[in-house]
């Protein structure tokens, strides 16, 4: 797609010193004086990136104007990335535009390099909305069930996916909570020959040990206390598709040892029964334990591991994904606006950057709250770093300095994110957008990082 982008402002002066200094620049560009040409210039050319001035006539000493562009661009095409640029020395005009769904403002006088940096990083926020909108719309064509991503790692392990969904072999998914180690098992199934059988699972570490056995393999009439009727397990409703072993890590070792018969030869008997039951099913397994810390402390037998662990597939944690997060962020705003019944624009451009910023421990399920929660919240059309209770950077302190054991782990990473910012503020010469583009956050982050560590610039 061409990058086109439109500059709107009143000055002949500054729309040439535009279109000289953006001439180098890969872009389509248009030009507009005032409101009423503006409006048409964006609905003509469909540009994903926008400069705009606040002050248009017939007031250039007034704002309203440009807040009515705004408000009326971001009502047709909520997609484009505005980027207000404005004389009015108050940083009031800047908060109310961010509010109202700006990328960035920018206070003149016009530079044209710090200005350049910010219309790069929009027109790259802007591809990224665009591609998560083309994931979410192939995901299902694709089988891969909504594991949405274009970092390398997703690349890749969707690659490992699609080789290894038609092979029978059982698959063991590692990853930390809630990285979507349910999802990477449905779109192994989805893309396999069984897609039209079964995707039975069990959640390993949620049942008591004394039922586990039964959720597994069923029961006879009489085999114990309450047993009135014969039941069929998991194992028997999962045949001629998958059995889905989810925290197998967490399975006790005698149910192990009954596991891996079954897998041998894929026969069992129900509890309290004697008759053998042959199924056909292949067996997928999940787990977030370090498998080879558990087999090494005897939790975890060695032989099992070696069955279901065919093939291993790693899932990324989500602060390894890069620009994933956003992608991720557009998806789940778009997924529950019709179950909270709340059509919000999208997410400030501070919101985006705090998102990136973010360590995700919980990862992809922790950021589905976070968005879930901050719809519900948000008093605005557009959800803020505060609605998402990322107000900060820095996470609060859990012990005290000087504690045995030296410098705790929030704190090390507090000196190591002031040593980043004054060295990149050193390598730029002082210069604050490239210091933020070196980064890789927005210059807002960056004045935010600037006051929490009480740097000089």
């Amino acid at each position: 797609m061409k990058q086109k982008l439109l500059i709107v402002d009143d000055n002949e002066d500054i729309r040439q010193q535009l279109k000289w200094g953006l001439s180098s620049e890969p872009y389509e560009l248009s030009f507009a004086k005032n409101a009423e040409e503006a409006l048409a210039a964006f609905q003509a050319h469909s540009p994903q990136v926008v400069t705009l001035d606040l002050g248009l006539p017939p007031n250039t000493e007034d704002s309203t104007q440009g807040f009515h562009c705004l408000e009326s661009m971001r009502a047709r095409n909520n997609a484009a990335r505005i980027i207000v640029i404005t004389g009015f020395d108050s940083r009031d005009y800047a908060r109310r535009a961010v509010e109202m769904g700006a990328h960035d403002f920018f206070l003149k006088p016009i530079n044209l390099d710090e200005l350049k940096v910010m219309v790069r990083r929009a027109f790259q926020l802007h591809e990224l909305r665009q591609d998560n909108a083309d994931q979410s719309a192939q995901a299902s064509d694709a089988g891969q069930e909504g594991i949405i991503g274009r970092s390398p790692a997703i690349r890749d392990l969707l690659a490992q996916i699609r080789r290894v969904a038609q092979s029978d072999v059982p698959v063991l998914i590692q990853g930390e909570s809630g990285t979507g180690k349910e999802l990477a098992a449905r779109a192994l199934h989805a893309l396999s020959s069984r897609a039209r059988g079964p995707m039975v699972s069990i959640n390993c570490g949620a049942l008591p040990e004394n039922l586990i056995e039964s959720e597994f393999f069923g029961h006879e009439r009489g085999a114990f206390t309450g047993a009135v009727a014969t039941v069929q397990g998991k194992v028997e409703f999962a045949h001629r598709g998958v059995l889905f072993l989810d925290e197998i890590g967490e399975l006790p070792v005698n149910l192990q040892v009954k596991l891996l018969r079954f897998l041998q030869e894929q026969v069992f008997q129900r509890v309290g029964g004697r008759k053998s039951i042959q199924v056909d099913v292949r067996v997928l397994a999940a787990t977030n334990v370090d498998i080879q810390t558990a087999m090494k402390s005897g939790a975890f037998r060695e032989d099992l591991f070696y069955r279901i662990g065919v093939v291993t597939l790693k899932l990324p944690p989500l602060r390894q994904r890069g620009d994933d997060v956003v992608l991720l962020a557009e998806h789940f705003l778009a997924k529950h606006s019709r179950e909270l019944a709340k059509q919000l624009r999208g997410f400030t451009g501070e919101a985006l950057e705090r998102l990136k910023a973010h360590s995700w421990p919980g990862n992809v399920r922790e950021l589905e709250n976070r968005v879930r929660r901050a719809m519900v919240m948000a008093p605005g059309a557009f959800i803020t770093a505060e609605d998402l209770e990322l107000q900060s950077l820095e996470a609060p302190r859990t012990t005290e300095p000087g504690t045995p054991g030296g410098t705790t782990l929030k704190e090390a990473r507090s000196i190591l994110e002031k040593r980043l910012v004054e060295d990149a503020l050193k390598r730029s010469g002082g210069n604050i957008l490239k210091a933020s583009e070196a980064l890789g956050i927005s210059r807002p982050t960056m004045y935010d990082l600037l006051r929490k560590h009480s740097i000089e610039t």
